[in-house]
């Protein structure tokens, strides 16, 4: 399971939004996301550094993923 910081989820659209950019990325991929604390956890094939543009990609910001 590959854990992210995402900034700025604030409601149950944004962890939807996040949850459809990754299973766009890799349909099979499991998705658990705690927005009060900003995490989002998955588990999948793809790139740690794919994950986190599709994220990015969404208007989140993604901690530690490049600009």
């Amino acid at each position: 399971m590959t854990e992210f910081q995402v900034k700025g989820m604030t409601c149950g659209h944004c962890e939807a939004a996040v949850r459809k950019a990754v299973l766009a990325l890799d349909p099979g991929a499991e998705v658990v996301i705690d927005r009060p604390a900003g995490r989002v956890s998955v588990e999948t094939g793809a790139a740690r550094e794919a994950v986190a543009a599709a994220i990015a990609a969404e208007g989140y910001e993604v901690a530690g993923a490049p600009a």
